[in-house]
């Protein structure tokens, strides 16, 4: 038999599995919209939730005493590094090595000073000395020759012209040495009075870190005890965001706004809230930390 051809091709049939078209969200750790049946998926502009992750509404609450416990701890470690004293102990250990380096300077100048004296003064002996050993040279009559007495006696002269002088420069030596001195105690008493005053500080410093430190320790076992009766998943994805969101992983919706970022719900997003169930985890898409629901919502 004859095959016709009629001019038409016949429909090919499609065997790739169907397209799923893109949701309106993109889906973070499991949560959905609020408000929306599960299979109507639309983005709102600041809220979330899960369906995977549900927490009684007083679990949620006791994480927003976690939070607050976090806040303190935070602010008292906070206080900690920024205490007063640290500049003040800073600044003062900064002059102390100031004067310190001026004292071993001074010091080392009255030093060489001792020693240049010293030297100053063995010259005058020597000097002394020989003008004492030419002179009785000449007053023991030893020498007769006319020469002799004329070159001796000039010696002498000479050596008490240059005893004079090294003398003069003993006084001058002894006199940059006492200035030296002076120097020294002055700096050393400067020195003393500013440790005493780092010292004080240092004190002051260390007791009001103990006291913060009580403070830190009684209000992290608080934390412990209240975190320890938040449910397991709610704390491990509150500690979650808490590292991503500097500090801060819950927020409590007040008068239609989260206290974490502070971005108001508009009324669609505030309807989406009160269909929400009442153990939903909810999120703010904005800054992406556990929304809870108080009395004091405005819902």
């Amino acid at each position: 038999m004859a095959l016709v051809r009629t001019g038409r091709r016949p429909a090919r049939r499609d065997l790739r599995p169907p397209r799923l078209e893109p949701a309106g969200a993109r889906l973070e750790d499991g949560h959905r919209p609020v408000g929306r049946p599960p299979h109507v998926l639309f983005r709102s502009p600041h809220l979330s939730w899960s369906p995977q992750l549900n927490a009684a509404p007083a679990d949620q609450i006791r994480l927003l005493d976690v939070q607050a416990l976090d806040i303190r701890l935070s602010q008292l470690a906070h206080k900690r590094r920024s205490l007063p004293e640290h500049a003040e102990i800073e600044s003062l250990t900064k002059d102390l090595t100031q004067l310190r380096d001026l004292l071993v300077a001074a010091q080392t100048e009255e030093s060489d000073c001792a020693r240049e004296q010293k030297k100053a003064e063995q010259d005058v002996d020597q000097v002394r000395q020989r003008a004492v050993r030419d002179q009785q040279r000449l007053d023991s009559g030893a020498i007769t020759s006319p020469k002799d007495l004329e070159n001796l006696q000039r010696e002498i002269v000479s050596l008490s012209k240059r005893q004079g002088d090294l003398e003069d420069v003993v006084l001058e030596v002894m006199e940059r040495r006492e200035s030296a001195q002076e120097r020294v105690n002055e700096l050393t008493e400067r020195v003393s009075s500013v440790q005493t005053k780092v010292d004080d500080a240092t004190a002051r410093r260390d007791r009001a870190q103990d006291e913060l430190d009580a403070e830190a320790a009684a209000v992290a076992k608080e934390r412990e005890l209240v975190a320890g009766s938040v449910p397991a998943d709610l704390m491990k994805l509150y500690e979650k965001i808490r590292g991503q969101q500097g500090g801060v992983g819950a927020a409590r919706l007040y008068q239609r706004r989260c206290e974490g970022c502070h971005i108001e719900l508009n009324i669609t997003e505030v309807n989406d809230v009160r269909s929400a169930p009442a153990d939903s985890v909810l999120r703010c898409e904005n800054c992406r930390r556990i929304l809870v629901r108080t009395s004091e919502s405005g819902l």
